[in-house]
């Protein structure tokens, strides 16, 4: 297939380069010219079971001049989500699938309102990635799990095709007709780790050796349960610790969270998207989030500490 992953940073670029070594022609977009400079020049470095290995791919700082490709990856920050899709309307041709795996929740609407509902598939991945450095990234895709699924839950021919070809390909798919509840099952485990390693700085390792944190995550993803269920969504899991749990499984302890990342970059987190979007949808549905709520505030307030929050607005 002719892949591209618009948003190719950590996890994108994780992604992208095990589907280029199965042999799929692969553009990774990145707005960060350094990254990209850097994979033109020597290829892609993925660190997996500490040893690198390079991989050979196309590399951009955007689509223009690009064809349209048979699927597009969008792993993009949540809050660039309409401005990059838009921008990138030329490289969806009249068969072209668009899979969001961002964390949160709402981004498939909103490629469905830029693209019209038959390009858009719905997915989520519990792979990692983390940068090591300009063009070097540390890889965490064996044995994490990928899920797609049609909107309205229908189990498609094309959905079927394209998970096997991901799986083959060393990105383990499987297709869901519970697409809504995999959404929120994986908004789970980003409520369990992204803020609390936002606020603290820590690492998976660090993280999970402190009793206090883990109440702290359990009690948050015990809310965001709860908010699902009035949603008359069914989860995988009624034990809060099982997002917890899940979150750092078979990563290794220097992992980071995407959220920690994004601080440590000097860009807006996607907590809006994540413990923000377990308070809307509690406080419509009559839920009460207090810790949720109080995350969201702990990482906004340090996006306005170090200066993003003021950036976000400016650009």
């Amino acid at each position: 297939m002719r892949i591209c992953i618009l948003g190719a940073g950590a996890l994108g670029s994780a992604i992208g380069g095990t589907l280029a070594e199965a042999g799929h022609e692969v553009t990774l977009v990145n707005r960060n010219r350094g990254h990209v400079d850097a994979i033109r020049e020597r290829g892609l470095v993925l660190r997996g079971d500490g040893h690198d290995r390079i991989v050979h791919l196309a590399a951009a700082t955007d689509t223009a001049g690009m064809a349209p490709v048979d699927l597009v990856l969008v792993l993009v920050k949540s809050p660039d989500t309409e401005a990059a899709v838009s921008a990138a309307r030329s490289i969806v041709g009249p068969d072209t699938l668009v899979i969001s795996l961002q964390n949160g929740v709402g981004q498939e609407e909103l490629l469905t309102s830029i693209l019209g509902r038959r390009h858009v598939l719905a997915g989520r991945t519990y792979t990692g990635g983390v940068m090591l450095g300009p063009g070097h990234v540390l890889c965490g895709v064996a044995g994490k799990e990928t899920i797609i699924g049609e909107m309205d839950g229908a189990v498609t021919p094309r959905a079927a095709a394209l998970a096997q070809a991901l799986t083959e390909a060393g990105l383990d798919t499987r297709v869901s007709a519970e697409i809504r509840a995999v959404i929120w099952d994986k908004l789970l485990v980003n409520v369990a780790t992204g803020a609390l390693a936002a606020v603290t700085g820590l690492t998976y390792g660090q993280l999970y050796q402190l009793p206090e944190i883990e109440e702290t995550a359990v009690a948050a993803v015990a809310e965001a349960m709860a908010v699902a269920q009035a949603c008359g969504i069914r989860l995988a899991t009624s034990d809060p610790r099982a997002p917890w749990r899940k979150a750092s499984s078979g990563l290794p302890p220097e992992f980071k969270t995407s959220m920690l990342q994004s601080l440590e970059n000097g860009r807006r987190t996607e907590i809006d998207f994540i413990n923000g979007a377990v308070v809307r949808e509690g406080r419509r549905m009559g839920v009460p989030t207090p810790v949720n709520a109080t995350l969201v505030a702990l990482v906004k307030g340090v996006e306005t500490r170090t200066g993003i929050s003021a950036r976000a607005v400016a650009a």
